[in-house]
């Protein structure tokens, strides 16, 4: 199969064509041959989306369950232009050791859904690595189930077991929010020091034990230049930012629509979201991923934190590039080739987030100019809402392959 069309990598963008041979790249090249289909003008081919921080709440023994699961997931995915995706820890059963994890592996493969899936372990209080390559989370702060520090010390005292590991972190000092948890409202009892002190923390700890380290949805501005300057010291950190920081901030928040605008960390102030906006452009982060939290609306009314965002995640992008100045190459880097870089090492012998030879066939098109209003009827995710319902993107996915295969 012969795709023709306008082509986007984070470096470049070039108008020619790909051959596709089963679930491969095989050749990339200016004229192929016959094209099997043409994308026109108005579209982009981008080396298929990665959001590399989802959660599902599968049921590891099958049973079937009210919250998203990895059906719904895939579902969401093909709706918003991604083409993998990868699954945090945090579940009931967390998985922490060899059996958990392959446990949650046999599970999601009985599952057979189109969409690549990538997990995480967890690090918990007194866990050990897997005795093979995975990417690790680490929640400073109270989460969902049991797998989270009170302390920085207990968590530094775990992660010399992990020296030379891939970990991600959440970044709120617990301690401090323990200080803060008497405060009115929730952006007051996890404020915007909590994220920078965990920072430091974070970056002491990727230092002291020589961690491949990643900042999840990071939020405040004054934390930026502690990641420029460890990069500067050679420290291999990269960080994510959140549709929900940079969309909306604290100015959104109303009493009608507060339990919608809650999650970890939370919203912050304006000028922390048009500083999130610059750090994504300029390369200070690294990748676009959701946090997709997909509570039900339930949930949301007695306070549970996070939003869903797999359904809106092309459109959201058009935005991206229309209204806040971002070039496709931009949006290569962030939401195609950095994610691939991410997962690549896990998920041999797929290799995500170029276009060329050997790499694997899922593609995201998205049409620039063709406008889409969220609607809940639209939506796949089983909680069946998202905080952009009513927003009028100006552009939307106008085609999806997964590993060959199209499925929009």
């Amino acid at each position: 199969m012969i795709i023709a069309g306008q082509f986007v990598h984070a470096d470049r963008q070039w108008t020619g064509q790909i051959r596709i041979t089963g679930q491969t790249i095989v050749e990339s090249g200016p004229q192929l041959g016959r094209a099997d289909i043409t994308f026109g003008e108005d579209c982009l081919i981008f080396p298929g989306m990665g959001d590399i921080h989802i959660h599902s709440r599968d049921d590891v023994s099958g049973k079937e369950i009210y919250k998203e699961d990895f059906r719904t997931v895939s579902a969401a995915c093909i709706n918003g232009g991604v083409t993998h995706v990868a699954d945090m820890p945090n579940n009931p059963a967390a998985p922490i050791d060899d059996a958990s994890y392959q446990a949650k592996q046999r599970h999601l493969a009985g599952r057979e859904i189109p969409v690549h899936v990538t997990l995480y372990a967890g690090i918990g209080p007194g866990t050990r690595p897997l005795s093979f390559p995975v990417p690790y989370k680490a929640y400073m702060g109270h989460s969902v189930g049991d797998l989270f520090f009170t302390t920085l010390q207990q968590l530094d005292e775990t992660l010399a077991n992990y020296r030379g590991c891939d970990v991600s972190f959440h970044c709120e000092d617990p301690e401090l929010m323990e200080q803060h948890k008497g405060a009115p409202t929730h952006e007051q009892r996890r404020p915007p020091e909590c994220e920078v002190s965990a920072t430091r923390f974070a970056l002491q700890m990727i230092e002291k034990y020589d961690l491949t380290g990643k900042l999840c949805h990071y939020s405040v501005g004054e934390g930026l230049p502690l990641i420029r300057a460890a990069r500067a010291k050679g420290l291999r950190v990269t960080c994510e930012v959140t549709p929900h920081h940079l969309y909306f901030d604290e100015t959104d928040i109303v009493d009608a629509n507060r339990g919608w605008m809650q999650m970890n960390p939370p919203l912050r102030a304006h000028a922390d979201r048009l500083a999130m906006l610059s750090a994504l452009k300029d390369g200070t982060l690294d990748y676009l991923a959701t946090d997709h939290a997909p509570h039900t609306l339930e949930e949301k009314a007695r306070g549970i934190s996070g939003q869903p965002h797999l359904d809106t995640y092309g459109p959201f992008v058009t935005w991206l590039m229309a209204k806040q100045g971002f070039t496709p190459e931009d949006i290569a880097r962030v939401c195609s080739e950095n994610p691939g870089r991410f997962v690549n090492p896990f998920v041999s012998p797929k290799k995500f987030g170029r276009l060329e030879p050997g790499y694997t066939a899922s593609i995201t098109v998205l049409n620039l100019r063709r406008p889409i209003t969220i609607e809940r009827s639209q939506l796949k995710t089983k909680c069946g809402w998202s905080p952009f319902e009513g927003v009028t993107f100006p552009g939307s996915v106008e085609a999806l392959y997964l590993e060959g295969v199209r499925v929009r």
